[in-house]
């Protein structure tokens, strides 16, 4: 089969038969394999909360864990299916998918062509950033779902002039807003850029728009009023809590826990995504200057005026602000965090799958294969990586550390590092374990008869009479410090020394005896 024939194939072939392939392509990424890695730290907590608000009912907003939405949003997923690491794994990889169709929604109102909207879909469906983040249980995967929902309710609300987009997009914001503390820097990327095409007169809204408006200020806020007062158990935090965040994170700034360079989200793209890098910029030169996308908008005097040409070019403008507002925002913030890099990652994709047709459809294959290269690297090694994206992991050697729990009829944990322990001996399973929260006298314990000690190996016991003694990673991440000479050499075979928290296992020696066998 030819190049020709081929061509003619994709030509022929129906957008929603190849938004099909790419649908289930990216679905059977997110979703094959959930429990190869065990739940990072993070996901634990979230996991852990969730099933804390199933059993008891108990929940109360808290910055620190970001929005409420997550937590509903599981405990119902745990009510139905069950409460375990498949469902923990499999709900953000179905919100992660999810994306791949609001693509084809925005290219069905008419702002992204058919071929441009088909290689983002497929630059989607394999970034390794939006792979492993929707393999996630953070907020970050579910607050671009509703992100990118919005952008789709306000263009079909711009297109079609129909009330209910209005409202839809009044959800899509209320849930955001549910999710995490920094989605009003989308709605304002969003509101300043269609109020601005409005003021130009390059589009026109419904007589109704008023009405609409009001309409779904009044969903978002019913909806925000449900989820953050705990479906009516705390109404005073509805008022509370936008104080309460601010409060938060501005200290979380001030403290620089997580601290990184402006340019750290620049390295993150460096190391996973360094192909869309160079068809971003490509792309921004060939829609302004070489297609003439300045003059479109120029030109377009009235919203009556506006050409499909010109509304892609409206489009690419959007995707560039966006870029650029969120890699300022998100680098001025004093956390640096991998999942971070999602929301500055998908307009670069909308940016770089600008007109991949003729020789350009090669550097659109290179692309592919580095992203999908890079997805199974981060994605599908069954060990420990040596990788940025990876934050603070949970180690695979906490898998020994837990077959030792369960072969023991009594646990002491004298660490204040445990996670992710509660979330896999919630239960009945956790009344086994004593935990204290830090190195105590053994006779605290000793009367308690265990068969395992757990400590951090920096506040430990030298030794334990009857006991044998093995240190085990809990959790690891890559280190800087033990790299940065051979940077180079690192960049191409991901290896070297890794930072990592330790725990020290005491066993009764005649169970570790047992153990062995």
């Amino acid at each position: 089969m030819n190049v020709q024939m081929l061509r003619e194939r994709y030509t022929n072939c129906s957008v929603e038969k190849i938004f099909t392939v790419i649908f289930l392509f990216g679905l059977f990424l997110r979703t094959i394999l959930p429990n190869l890695k065990l739940l990072h730290h993070d996901e634990a907590i979230h996991a852990w909360f969730s099933y804390e608000l199933l059993t008891k009912g108990v929940y109360q907003y808290d910055p620190m864990y970001h929005g409420p939405f997550l937590y509903y949003l599981m405990a119902g997923f745990f009510r139905i299916f069950g409460d375990s690491d498949l469902i923990a794994r499999f709900v953000p990889a179905i919100f992660g998918t999810l994306i791949i169709l609001l693509i084809y929604g925005i290219y069905k109102t008419g702002w992204l062509s058919r071929n441009h909207s088909i290689w983002a879909a497929l630059f989607f469906a394999c970034s390794p950033d939006m792979v492993y983040f929707s393999r996630f249980l953070r907020h970050d995967i579910f607050q671009l779902f509703f992100s990118i929902l919005l952008l789709v309710a306000i263009l079909g609300y711009i297109e079609y002039k129909k009330s209910g987009w209005a409202y839809l997009a009044g959800v899509a914001a209320a849930c955001g807003l549910c999710l995490k503390e920094d989605m009003p820097v989308v709605i304002l990327v969003f509101g300043s850029f269609f109020i601005s095409l409005i003021i130009f007169k390059k589009i026109s809204l419904p007589i109704t728009w008023k009405r609409d408006l009001i309409g779904s200020i009044i969903i978002a806020a019913v909806i925000g009023f449900i989820f953050y007062t705990s479906f009516f158990q705390h109404p005073q935090m509805f008022f509370e809590a936008p104080l309460k965040a601010i409060e938060h994170w501005t200290s979380m700034h001030d403290q620089c826990r997580l601290c990184g360079p402006p340019y750290w989200y620049l390295l993150m793209f460096l190391l996973y995504e360094i192909p869309l890098l160079i068809l971003v910029w490509y792309a921004i030169w060939q829609c302004g200057w070489k297609d003439n996308g300045i003059n479109y908008i120029r030109n377009t005097h009235t919203a009556e005026e506006l050409s499909n040409d010109a509304k892609i070019s409206l489009f690419i403008l959007l995707m560039v602000i966006w870029t650029a507002s969120t890699l300022v925002f998100y680098g001025w913030v004093g956390e640096k965090v991998p999942w971070l890099l999602i929301h500055q990652l998908f307009p670069v994709i909308l940016l770089a799958s600008y007109r991949i047709e003729k020789k350009k459809i090669i550097a659109g294959i290179i692309t592919v294969a580095f992203l999908i290269g890079m997805t199974v690297h981060v994605c599908f090694t069954p060990t420990d990586i040596n990788e940025p994206i990876v934050q603070v992991q949970n180690s695979e050697d906490m898998r020994e550390v837990m077959k030792i729990i369960d072969s023991a009829k009594n646990v002491v944990v004298a660490s204040d590092s445990y996670w992710p322990l509660p979330w896999y001996y919630r239960g009945g399973e956790w009344e086994k374990i004593l935990f204290y929260g830090k190195k105590v006298d053994p006779i605290v314990w000793m009367g308690k008869n265990p068969d395992v000690i757990i400590t951090h190996d920096i506040d430990s016991y030298e030794s334990l009479p009857d006991f044998e003694k093995r240190t085990y990673h809990l959790s690891y991440w890559y280190s800087w410090f033990d790299n940065k000479e051979r940077i180079l050499q690192w960049y191409f075979l991901r290896d070297g020394k890794m930072g990592t928290v330790n725990l020290d296992v005491f066993t009764r020696i005649d169970q570790a005896g047992m153990l062995k066998e």
